[in-house]
Order: structure tokens, then sequence, then C-alpha cells
């Protein structure tokens, strides 16, 4: 606003705290006790109608009538537009603006132009009830307030509301015309429906005060609506005028207690609804926002409410067909109404009020009194001190991510299991079961499947399209209905009962054939009035909403990572008349998507994760990886970057497998100790020789258990084996392999390659043969690939099972770890697996599917060293049991005692746990942030997997840096994986 225009108001309040001090003096001049009284700081509604006064003393009476317009503004729309609404803001005095379409930085612009259009400081208001989203694009959407009732959470609602407040602050709004009040009785309204909190009168009154509440500690106004209440009708009206049929005592127990307990709460401002309501005024075809007896003698009389009361819009046919533009403003005026609300014609609407003043028709005390208490708002939002809007950080102040955190809460505690007639939810985690989902009408990559293909082994299908026809469901049926259990999801619903909510009769049938054949678990994600077209079936879910967050929550509740406690919050035929009712469901401690705010981290700076990973491969340290970051079992950062190869169109996502290298020892080797020692089947302290006699006449016939574990054994870091399986002039020996699986008994190396299983013991042979490079009796540290093949040669003896089968069986299929295993490429899609290295040596060849490691290869691809791939969904699972102290939905794996002896420093020569590495200094992998108590690991091929039970917190990173070609160290050199894993650190807020 220019300085000038608002010179006067300063001035105004200047003479009018003059003219108070002059007279309060004058009438006490003879009194020293009285003038001192006089000279007490002003108190703030002293202060706020001192400001009003002095202003409203100024005004003229076109001033004044202006003040009473609340006109329509879009930021959508051209210059013309933008100038006609500026001129009409300087030639009527308007007293406030609403804006509707367009983009955050677009209303920023237009209201500081307006503003300084203005002399007195105009009132900004938006039609936000979920949020400045509802009418803006790049700003934030919350949940509807159907979703909002199914919470029943007043504090998540006030928490909202507040974030709400903050965001319209931000943007230069001073009042928001939410919450919406009115208690939809009526599944048929078309007009309020979703809108509403739902049909129970306390959760209604109790979430509408919340969302108040929230807004007022932000210093936005609210305005309750549609007064005297419009949730029990049939008509919308933006085009026809609803009646609601009530006794009087109906009204005043049910409609209007949510208002009564908003104006007992102090709400700025109700809006009046344009309805018909014949027992509070029996006037013919009379609207409330028009009636006298429902707004003076009702609303502001029998419920004392003293603050603003504004029309719904003005150019509504609901109104406009029995009062038309002018007459209806007068109209208005006279019922009680201070806000006239986009009036359909203004210099109409004007005209009229203004020559009913001067025929007094109209009162200009009645005027006088309606603009005091606008100005008393404005003085309330802070116009008595204006300043334009800041442009600097708008959109991410607007997007920030606590909105984002406060949305997944609402819609976790929203989703709601509304019939289990077979106690299916949560699904077991079992082997033994094959799943299936089948998204209808959703998109390809929608969030629903994609989070539970992070949980579980499922199989997705997708119909992207609403069926016509059963050609084009029939095939997916048929595959589908081959699983235990096919999870089905509803996408792209409609939210009114005439357009059926979206739902076309094949689906029905879709799920109604399914259903016939396995078990189904049907998650709609829509209105809940639409549960009415799912009765039949015997499990249903609602997520309320088509969004991410409601995914995610579904999914969570259907996996047991959450426990479901949302309430329907309306009546619904599936429900068979019953309101707030849900299953409750228990959560069974997995692992799963959570919010890093709940776990005391900062989401924004692990944001800065993405930087230096999308740097280091832009740098070329590698092609692609994956992050995960969790605390305290929940998943707070996982995401994947850059391609599975240079160049190409690969992209690296949650369900690309990785070579683990190294990893292998502790995820696979030392998981099977740990679980013959726990079982004590294994002595650590005992010889292997003791257990692998072969050794007993060797120089190892010494070396503990322990020994190998703590890489003190004095074993050589690592022996090239395969070039025992060499000919003299450097080619391969077929004594050894052969470019087909002859007899189906040779052990896979590499594509077209193979050797004879024999090859296991020869390299046991040579690994006994080879020299030491220290004694038992004077140990010293040295890390060692070959303690751990003779470890896995103890796993195999003690247990029986090859070391492959043993982890599965064990360990990896309980934990529901689908995507891990030995040679990988016998048990998942090429397209899933990411290359390693175009290899030079003997296998010469490009690795993929198959171990990198070259004596690994030389195994079969089933080594102690090496050999495992996994992603990071399956390992966070098997390292957060491991932070559990050995268990993990409900099985005990290993005893707590077991974790933490593995875990600690064990020898005053390794820096190492037992199998586990341990922080040091020099390592390049891990935070300088780590506790003492951390342990972990990496691998050669660019991975990396550490544990810090002090934090409860996980960090995995997987990468084929050894792509193309194992000579790239830049990771190495960059320490990108320490970078990122001090962001993890340094992300935690408590």
């Amino acid at each position: 606003m220019k300085k000038s225009q608002f010179a006067f108001l300063n001035f105004s309040i200047l003479l009018g705290i003059f003219t108070l001090f002059i007279s309060a003096n004058s009438l006490h001049y003879n009194s020293p006790k009285q003038i001192l009284i006089s000279k007490k700081p002003l108190d703030y509604k002293q202060k706020q109608a001192l400001w009003a006064d002095s202003i409203l003393a100024t005004m003229t009476l076109e001033q004044k009538i202006g003040q009473l317009f609340m006109i329509a503004a879009f930021s959508n729309r051209n210059e013309n537009d933008y100038r006609r609404v500026e001129e009409q803001i300087r030639k009527y005095h308007i007293g406030g603006v609403i804006f509707f379409q367009g983009n955050p930085l677009k209303q920023a612009e237009l209201t500081n132009r307006y503003q300084s259009a203005s002399t007195i400081p105009l009132l900004i208001g938006i039609d936000g009830e979920w949020g400045l989203g509802m009418r803006l694009d790049d700003a934030f959407s919350f949940p509807k307030a159907i979703t909002l009732g199914a919470t029943g959470d007043a504090n998540l609602i006030e928490k909202m509301g507040f974030e709400i407040g903050k965001q319209c602050k931000r943007l230069g709004v001073h009042i928001n015309f939410a919450p919406d009040a009115d208690i939809n009785s009526n599944p048929k309204n078309p007009v309020i429906n979703f809108r509403s909190f739902g049909e129970s009168v306390s959760n209604v009154t109790n979430l509408s005060l919340a969302y108040a509440r929230g807004m007022r500690k932000a210093n936005v106004m609210g305005s309750a609506k549609h007064f005297p209440g419009h949730g029990d009708t049939g008509e919308d009206s933006h085009y026809a005028l609803p009646v609601l049929n009530h006794t009087v005592k109906h009204i005043n127990e049910v409609e209007t207690m949510p208002f009564r307990a908003l104006i007992e709460d102090s709400i700025a401002s109700v809006m009046i609804g344009h309805l018909h309501v014949p027992l509070l005024d029996n006037s013919l075809n009379t609207p409330a926002s028009v009636s006298e007896k429902i707004i003076k003698e009702y609303l502001q009389r029998d419920m004392n409410f003293k603050g603003l009361v504004v029309t719904d819009a003005l150019n509504m046919r609901g109104l406009l067909k029995y009062f038309p533009t002018g007459a209806a403003e007068v109209k208005a005026f006279q019922a009680g109404n201070d806000l006239l609300l986009q009036t359909g014609n203004l210099d109409v609407a004007y005209g009229a009020l203004h020559q009913k003043f001067l025929d007094s028709t109209l009162s200009v005390s009645d005027l006088d009194h309606k603009v005091r208490k606008i100005l008393m708002s404005k003085y309330w939002a802070g116009l008595n001190k204006y300043k334009p809007i800041d442009f600097r950080n708008l959109l991410p102040d607007l997007n920030n991510q606590n909105s984002k955190d406060l949305t997944q809460k609402i819609f976790d505690k929203a989703a709601t299991v509304v019939k289990d007639d077979d106690g299916l939810v949560p699904l077991a985690n079992s082997q033994n079961v094959s799943y299936a989902s089948l998204s209808i009408a959703g998109k390809a990559d929608n969030v629903f499947q994609k989070t539970m293909s992070y949980y579980s082994n499922i199989t997705n299908y997708n119909i992207p399209f609403k069926p016509s026809k059963s050609a084009d469901w029939t095939w997916v049926v048929e595959q589908a209905a081959q699983k235990d259990l096919v999870i089905v999801g509803i996408h792209e619903m409609h939210n009114l009962d005439s357009r059926n909510f979206g739902v076309v009769p094949e689906t029905i049938k879709i799920i109604r054939e399914l259903q016939k054949q396995t078990k189904v678990v049907v998650c709609v994600f829509g209105n809940p009035y639409s549960l009415k077209l799912f009765d039949e079936f015997e499990t249903v879910i609602c997520g309320f909403e088509d969004e991410p967050e409601a995914h995610i929550a579904v999914a969570n509740i259907i996996f047991g990572v959450n426990g479901s406690s949302g309430k329907i919050p309306v009546n619904t035929l599936a429900l068979d008349g019953k309101v707030n009712f849900g299953i409750k469901t228990k959560h069974l401690g997995r692992v799963g998507l959570g919010i890093a705010s709940d776990v005391g981290m900062n989401q924004s700076k692990l944001a800065q994760i993405r930087f230096i990973a999308n740097n280091a491969i832009e740098n070329q340290e590698f092609p692609g990886c994956q992050v995960l970051v969790a605390r305290k079992g929940k998943v707070v950062f996982f995401e994947s970057f850059g391609n599975q190869r240079y160049g190409a169109n690969e992209p690296v996502d949650g369900q690309t497998i990785y070579d683990l290298a190294s990893l292998t020892k502790v995820t696979a080797t030392l998981q099977a100790i740990m679980m013959l020692y726990d079982q004590k089947k294994l002595d650590i302290n005992q010889k292997a020789s003791f257990y692998l006699p072969e050794l007993q006449n060797s120089n190892k016939k010494d070396i503990t258990i322990k020994d190998l574990l703590l890489h003190q054994a004095g074993l050589k870091a690592f022996v090239p084996f395969y070039d025992n399986t060499k000919e003299n002039h450097g080619e391969r020996n077929p004594k050894f392999f052969a470019k087909e699986n002859l007899g189906n008994s040779y052990l896979k190396v590499a594509d077209s390659l193979y050797v004879k299983p024999m090859i296991k013991d020869s390299v046991f042979s040579w690994i006994v043969k080879s020299s030491l490079v220290s004694s038992p009796s004077a140990p010293k540290y040295l890390y060692s690939d070959l303690g751990l093949i003779l470890l896995q040669r103890v796993v195999e003896k003690i247990s029986g099972q090859a070391l492959d089968a043993f982890v599965d069986s064990k360990i990896y299929s309980p934990l529901g770890m689908y995507n891990t295993g030995f040679n990988i490429a016998n048990r998942k899609p090429n397209q899933y697996i990411a290359p390693t290295e175009v290899t030079n040596d003997y296998r010469r060849t490009t690795i993929k599917g198959t171990v990198h490691d070259p004596n690994a290869a030389l195994l079969g691809g089933v080594a102690g060293h090496a050999g495992l791939f996994s992603n990071s969904w399956d390992l966070v699972r098997l390292l957060q049991m491991n932070l559990n102290k050995g268990q993990y939905d409900d099985i005990r794996f290993f005893s707590p005692q077991t974790i933490d002896f593995f875990s600690k420093k064990q020898s005053a020569i390794s820096h190492r746990g037992l199998g586990w590495n341990k922080p040091s200094p020099d390592d390049g992998s891990v935070s300088q942030y780590a506790s003492p108590s951390t342990y972990g690991h990496t691998g050669f091929t660019g991975t990396a997997a550490w544990v810090d039970p002090e934090k409860e917190l996980i960090y995995i990173f997987l990468s084929n840096r050894v792509y193309p070609s194992a000579e790239n160290n830049k990771i190495l050199k960059n320490k990108t994986r320490k970078r990122i894993h001090d962001v993890v650190y340094e992300s935690m807020i408590e």
C-alpha cells in the first residue's frame, strides 16, 4: 500500500488517542490522581476500539457502504480482470476481497496491488476448507472433512487448523471461510457431503472447534458455515433453494449444536446459508441469509453471537431465484449481515444500498455498527500494522514438510477397516501364502501397489481404466485368482451418489468373480458413502481419498505396520445404520513407511541426501543407488537414484536388486553363525578344527571361531584361487570349466560358464594349504575373505544344509525377504537386477545376476564372504530384527544376549565385533557421529549398512559403483556413503 494512502490512518489514530487523552484530562483536571489513572497503558480491546473508532469517524457514507462488500478475485485471469477489480476497490471503497482460483505467487502479487489501491486495508478472504490447495495450484491440500471426521482426533485437527492458518497468514489471507460445521445426515446431499466432518453431532462439534481454534492460534479468522445447518438437505444452493424441514427442537439439538459451541468458543464469523428453514422463518421462499428472524433473532439474540455475520455468496441461484441482485443485498443488510460476500453485480448492489441509505430506508447507525465490527476484525487480523507479502520462499513455506507429515498422520488415523469377516487383516507374513494386487482405474505406478511391493512378494495387476465389458478384465481375473489372496484397489472415484461414486458395474463384477475363487480384500479410495456398493464383500477397507498418503495408510494397515483405529463418520448402508464404526486391528511391529518427525528426525534435512546422491551420479561415482533410512522401526527416507547402467533408461527403483558383495559376511554367514551359537550348537571359543577336522594337520589347527570372526586368525586377506584353474597359457582349464551345465550338475559361474562341483573341495584344500601372515600365538588384525569361507564350511557341517538353503529357510523366508538370495538370476527377472562389472578376468563378460567376486563365482555363487543379492527393503527387515535384539513379527530368531554379544567390540587387536564391523576414523562409509555401539559392514560393489542401537537407527546404501569397471574408486575418494550417513545423523532433532 502506498505510504500516502495510509497517512490519514496514522493521523486518525493519533488524533483519536489525543482526543481521548484530552477528554479524560478535561473531565478530571482538578484531580491529579485521576490524571495519573488516565495515563495507564491501554489494553488490547481499548486499542482495537480506538483504532476502529478513529477510522470510522473520518469515513464518508460511500466509504462505509464499501466496507460491507467482499468481492471475488481470481489470480488465473488476465490484466483486464485484475484492473477491473482494482478499479472497483478504488471506486467503491471495497472492504475486502475473497480469492478463488489461481496460484499463490500471482495471488500474492495481486494482494499487494489491491491493498495498495485501497485507502483502508482490505480484509482478504479465501474459501479454503481443506487448505489453500482447495483454490490454488501449487498450494497445499489437506484431507477433506469427512476424512478428518474418521480420525475423531481433535488434537490432530487443531494442528491442521493451525497449519492452514499459518499458510493463510503467509499469503496475506485474514479470514478462511471454514470450518464447515454442517452435520451431514443426508447421504444424498449434493453440496455438503464430504465437506462435513460427518453425522455425529459431538464429532462435528469437537472437530469444528478444533479446526477454528487452530486457525485462531495462527491469527486467522474462521467462519462457521452454513448456518443454521445445510447438512440435511437434498438441493445444492448454488442452483436451487434447499429446504431444512425440521422442528425447532431438532434444529436446536442437532443442526445448530456445532454453531453454539463455536460461538461459545469465540468464533470470529458465521456464514449464513441460502436455505429455507420454515420452522424458524415461514416467510415464503426466504433463505436464512436474508431472514431477520434467523439472523437477528435466532443467531444474534437467542444465541448471543456478537461476531461478523457473513452471507454465503450472493451470486448463488438459491438466493437470486427469489431475491435479485440489489434487492438481495438490501435484504441481507436488513437481516443482520455484516459482510456481503461475492455479489453478482457490484454496480447494482452498491447502488441499491446507497439509495436506501439516502432515502433513510436503511439506518446509517446500523451501518456504523457493522462497519465498526468490520474494522475491529481488521485490527485483530493485524491490518493496523499492514505489511505487504514477502515473496521470498513463499512456495516452500506454503508446501512445508509439517503439512505433509500432518496429512500422513490424518490418513493413518482415518483409514478404516469396515468389514473383515474372516479376520484377514493384518495379513500373515507366511512364506506359504501368495498375494496379488489388482488396481482398478489406478495409475500404473500408484503408491498403493508400490508400497505393498516393499512389504511382500506380491504380484501386481492393473486395469488403468474403468472397465466397460468383461473382455476388459477376464484375463486379469484368471491370473490373479490363482493367488491365495487378492487386494483390490478402487481408484478414480466420484464423490456423489448421483454419479454412483464413479464406480462402474463391471468393477463390482470383477470383485465378485474374484471372491468366488479366492480371498479378497477390497480397498475403497473414495467417499465412505460408496461403501454400500461393496457390502457383499467379506473384507473392506476405506481409505477415503485417492491420495498417496491414503495409499500408504491402507497398505500399512493391511501388512501390520500400523493398526487401524479409524471410524466411518457417517451412516452408510454397509454399516447397518451405525455411525462412527470401524474395526480395530493390531500392528505387528513390522518395519514400514513412517514419518520422520515422529521418530525425531527432520525430513527437510534428510532431503539433502538427494543432492549428494545426484551429484555423485553426475560425477560418475556409480550409475545409480538406493538409500534407506529407518528409525524406531519406521522407514523415513527411501529413494532410488539414477540408472542401473550409465547412458541407459533403466531407472533404479524400489525393486532393484544389488550384489551385496562383502555385506554377505554379516547378512548371511554371520546370521547363520549367531543362530547356531544361540542354539548352543556352536562354541565360538572352540577351534575351527574341532568342526573341520581337515584343519587339524594344518597351520590353522589352533585358529578359533572367534579369531575368524574378528579377522585376527592370521589368514591372508585374499588369494586368487581362480588362478589355479588356468592352464599355463592363461586360458580356463577344461578340467574345471564347461560352457554348458553338463549333466545338470555343474555350478554356474557366469552366463555360458559352469564349473565342476568338485571346485568347492579344491578351494577348501587351497585355503588349508595357504600360508599365514601371523601365528595364533601372536595374532594380528587383517581383514580376510578366507575366514568367512571357512565359517561357511562350519555352518554347513553343523547344520547339514548348504549356507544358502540354511539362511533362506531359517531367516530370509520367515522375515519375508523375498528379494534376497544367492544366484538371484535363478529367482528374479533380469530387469530387476543391477549389473556389476564388465570383467576382464577368467569370466570375460558382463556380470549381472551372478556374483561379482571371482572367488565366490568359482564356488558357484554361494560363498561365506560374497554372493548374496538383495535390496534395501529386504535388508531393513533383517537389520531391524537385529536391532530388535533378535525378534521380528512375533518370531524370536536370536536371544537378545546373542545380538549384544556379537555386536560389541571383543578384542584389543581387532576394532571389530564378532563378524560385524565397527566404526573407525579411517572408514569412509560410516558417519563420524555414529555411536560406539554401532555395527555394520560394507561391500566392494559400493554397498554399506549400519545399525546404531543407541539411536535406534538403520542406514542402508546400495550401489553398483564397480560398473562398468572396478577401477572406479570415486565413491571411496569422495566418502559419499559417509557424507550421506552424516546427513542422517544431522537430521536428528532431539
